[in-house]
């Protein structure tokens, strides 16, 4: 039915409680959750329109608005303009755990075939925040690299990475265009990453941000901060990224085996990259 006419399927789905304390656009919104979580509404369906759900539910434009809003801020719908709201594709998983790996490697091993445009790959000299992360004196040389990463054809993640250039020179001029950074810094430079550190908020997109990711501005987008480190402690790249939140979600292993628990380094203190 993608793209089609609106269907019902689950006619006993637009009930309102009225008597509930719940507001009354949550109770749509996880009415119209449950349409596309259970299966009734697919990818690519048309949603019944702003006017039909007022009518259907005996609710008033405010609240149909809201629930919308808030259902395109999770990623489960997208209206486009002019031609009604449609379930949205699902979210792309990655990975914050278990392995040190680079959005690249995480998209083929999920069997996505990502694209990436290099926004600019030039020599900085480093401010104090990029220094401190880097462990490099302030105004050394670094390289930087803006990244904005693709999968199907539709910006997903916006990445700003340092790496020392003392260390890894050749990177200036790698073409990393279809290819992993990380499997450069092995493959050319010996560098091998180690372990790493990340911190994830949740931050509206500024106006450069959001024509990049084919956003409105002010959505929200998972702010990635991360320092990696090479077997002996060395920093060797600090990184920014930004995902889309319509379009991202992160994973996170838990582990509570001693042996393993052993193994994990905990920060001391305020972390590095804050």
């Amino acid at each position: 039915m993608s793209g089609g006419e609106v269907s019902f399927p689950n006619p006993s789905w637009n009930k309102i409680d009225r008597s509930s304390p719940l507001p009354y656009y949550i109770q749509l919104k996880e009415a119209i959750r449950e349409q596309i979580e259970g299966g009734y509404w697919r990818q690519g369906d048309l949603l019944p329109s702003e006017p039909e759900l007022c009518s259907l539910f005996n609710v008033s434009r405010t609240v149909v608005r809201q629930a919308l809003l808030e259902l395109e801020y999770e990623g489960l719908i997208v209206r486009q303009r002019g031609k009604g709201t449609f379930v949205a594709a699902p979210k792309i998983s990655e990975s914050l755990v278990q392995r040190l790996t680079g959005f690249y490697q995480d998209m083929v091993a999920l069997g996505h075939t990502p694209v990436t445009k290099v926004l600019k790959q030039e020599l900085v000299p480093a401010n104090h925040k990029i220094a401190t992360n880097l462990q490099v004196e302030t105004g050394a040389w670094v390289i930087q690299i803006d990244r904005l990463r693709f999968i199907n054809n539709e910006p997903i993640v916006l990445v700003t990475t340092y790496l020392p250039y003392s260390l890894c020179p050749s990177v200036l001029k790698a073409q990393l265009a279809n290819q992993s950074l990380y499997s450069f810094l092995e493959k050319e430079c010996g560098l091998y990453l180690a372990r790493g550190r990340r911190v994830i908020e949740a931050v509206p997109a500024n106006e450069y941000e959001a024509l990049l990711l084919q956003i409105d501005k002010g959505a929200p987008l998972i702010k990635l901060e991360s320092v990696s480190f090479l077997e002996d402690g060395t920093p060797i790249e600090y990184y920014i990224a930004l995902h889309r939140g319509d379009r991202s979600r992160f994973e996170v292993e838990l582990v509570r085996n001693k042996e393993q628990l052993e193994k994990i380094e905990l920060p001391t203190g305020n972390l590095l990259i804050e």
